[in-house]
């Protein structure tokens, strides 16, 4: 008799089951914000990468309306068949100018744009020393580029500098690194990376998905931030997170833009970025530009949530240089039984488990629109739940 060929996923749903890692989606309502309305519950939203609030704000409503009611709702084709509209340009112009690089091309996702980028740069006979730490979408593009792919511990150079003297084997080498590793909250050590990309003849690819709009004297980025902007590196990232939209793009040399148009499948084989996520995030950047007020509100509301922290000496907190703020718990029962207290108590801000991460905590995202009440209210519970659980 022929056996089930499917029988093995309840198998590993129970496998996932038993060690507290199955996940599940949970419905927000209405439009997103500093609070939301969550399976019929009011709650206080740190569990959001809209770091600067403009995913409801009306003016990227307003243009996403206005590309639907010019362009329709969808842009119908890949780009270099039938779907390429002048926001799409508009759009990698302002891109450009924000990472002052000479060209930036938009792709239908940020992680979509790693592995297009990934696997169009380096192949078989090429080298890929990529971070521990790294989002997963480097992680899968390294994998299917077909190099060869070696990770060094975290932001560890001296171990990443010896990797490095094989360097001479292969016929490419791309290092790849998250700015802000979006569930730690720390920054790579950039001018370093830069600096061994120069004396080994590497190419370097960052992702700065979690430092757009954030971080930077413009808000441009982690490159901004460390004063790297001019130096020679592939930057990735997204509209999704600081810019209230959808969708990744890439910046860098013009070749390196051109060469992508003609060798990167995710970009080449995908219908283009829709109207409506192109003009959002559109003026999601002229509004960065313009109002440096709301990163500053951001980064008040980081460095108020850090100091009363401190108050709670129980807290093992991750070292962080960015809005993402987390902390350890000793398994994924404790990290899973700490985010039903916050949440009972109006608090959400999720559990983060293995295999996302090596170690289960919970992840805290500001943002700016966040009040100093909801910021006291989560430190307050959180100062109720410590001496519930074990931190």
């Amino acid at each position: 008799m022929p056996t089930d060929p499917y029988a093995w996923l309840e198998h590993s749903l129970a496998t996932i089951h038993r060690a507290d890692w199955y996940r599940s989606v949970q419905t927000i309502h209405g439009r997103p914000g500093a609070t939301v309305v969550l399976a019929g519950q009011e709650v206080i939203n740190f569990a959001s990468n809209d770091y600067l609030g403009l995913t409801g704000d009306k003016r990227l409503i307003a243009a996403a309306t206005a590309a639907i009611a010019e362009f329709g709702t969808g842009s119908t084709g890949s780009r270099l068949l039938s779907g390429h509209r002048e926001l799409h340009r508009d759009l990698e112009e302002a891109i450009a100018f924000t990472k002052q690089t000479e060209d930036a091309l938009i792709f239908s996702s940020g992680y979509l744009a790693n592995l297009g980028t990934i696997t169009a740069l380096v192949g078989k006979r090429d080298l890929i020393l990529s971070d521990q730490y790294n989002h997963s979408s480097l992680k899968n593009g390294a994998i299917l580029s077909g190099a060869a792919v070696v990770e060094y511990p975290h932001c560890d150079l001296a171990v990443l500098k010896i990797q490095l003297m094989q360097r001479q084997n292969y016929r490419r080498c791309l290092i790849l690194t998250d700015t802000v590793f979006s569930m730690d909250g720390d920054l790579c050590p950039l001018p370093a990376l830069l600096d061994l990309a120069d004396e080994f003849s590497c190419m370097l690819l960052v992702d700065e998905a979690h430092a757009t709009g954030v971080l930077g004297k413009t808000g441009a980025g982690c490159v901004e931030h460390f004063g790297c902007t001019g130096k020679q590196l592939i930057q990735v990232g997204t509209l999704s997170k600081a810019l209230g939209s959808l969708g990744g793009y890439v910046a860098g040399s013009s070749a390196l833009i051109d060469f992508l148009q003609n060798r990167a499948p995710t970009w080449i084989y995908t219908t283009g970025l829709s109207p409506a996520d192109t003009a959002a995030a559109l003026a999601a950047i002229k509004i960065v530009q313009q109002e440096p007020q709301r990163r500053a509100q951001l980064w008040q509301n980081v460095h108020y949530l850090k100091k009363l922290l401190q108050q709670l000496p129980n807290l093992k907190l991750l070292p962080s240089e960015s809005p993402i703020l987390c902390f350890q718990l000793p398994s994924a029962t404790d990290a899973l039984k700490t985010g039903k207290q916050l949440r009972d108590a109006g608090i959400f801000a999720p559990a983060i488990r293995p295999p996302t991460v090596p170690t289960s905590r919970i992840r805290i995202s500001l943002m700016a629109t966040h009040e100093a009440a909801h910021i006291d209210k989560l430190v307050a519970v959180l100062k109720d739940i410590s001496s519930l659980v074990r931190f």
